[in-house]
């Protein structure tokens, strides 16, 4: 399955199960958008990404979004404490960890905590966790502040949004102990 398939298939679980949170959700970036925002990283996004963004952009309307946090989205998706990026995140989030030397820390180019060729799409609010994409390979991994550096996590975006459908099935199933569907939004405990 692509990685426009599968996000097809967790936006159609989130239409069927959570209609409020669907609503909410924002429409696609343009290309032109991308092409600026490429130029002001100086990375070329993967193609996955790209199809990805231009199915949805997920940022906040600028009126909701909030200087004073390092990443802004919206709350609770995918899962309660982070959220996927839009593209002006993505680029605020990048430019926060990228580095002068391609790599951080400096003295560790075999095992990084951060590499410019990796680019987050999911994140907290404070930036210190989340998950990226190489632009190497394609394959996504995690960071934590403190924490390992995971890479290969998944082999695609479309690997990773399968997990997120697989989540979104259980919760509608009733097998998923920290989330539910309620009144049309996902509501975590």
């Amino acid at each position: 399955m692509s990685a426009a398939e599968s996000w097809s298939r967790v936006m159609t679980l989130l239409r069927q199960h959570t209609p409020a949170d669907y609503a909410d959700l924002p429409g696609p970036a343009t290309e032109q958008m991308l092409a600026a925002a490429e130029e002001r990283m100086g990375i070329s996004l993967p193609g996955d990404l790209r199809t990805w963004l231009l199915q949805n952009n997920l940022d906040l309307p600028e009126e909701d979004f909030d200087d004073d946090v390092a990443c802004c989205g919206f709350d609770g998706f995918p899962d309660e404490g982070s959220f996927f990026l839009g593209i002006r995140a993505i680029e605020r989030l990048y430019a926060n960890r990228s580095t002068s030397c391609g790599f951080d820390p400096p003295d560790q180019p075999d095992n990084p905590f951060w590499r410019n060729e990796w680019i987050p799409f999911l994140s907290d609010q404070d930036g210190w966790m989340g998950k990226f994409i190489d632009v190497r390979d394609g394959r996504v991994g995690s960071w934590f502040v403190g924490g390992p550096t995971v890479t290969g996590e998944y082999e695609s975006m479309a690997r990773y949004f399968d997990s997120v459908a697989e989540m979104l099935t259980k919760i509608a199933d009733g097998n998923y102990p920290v989330c539910k569907f309620s009144k049309g939004r996902l509501v975590w405990s």
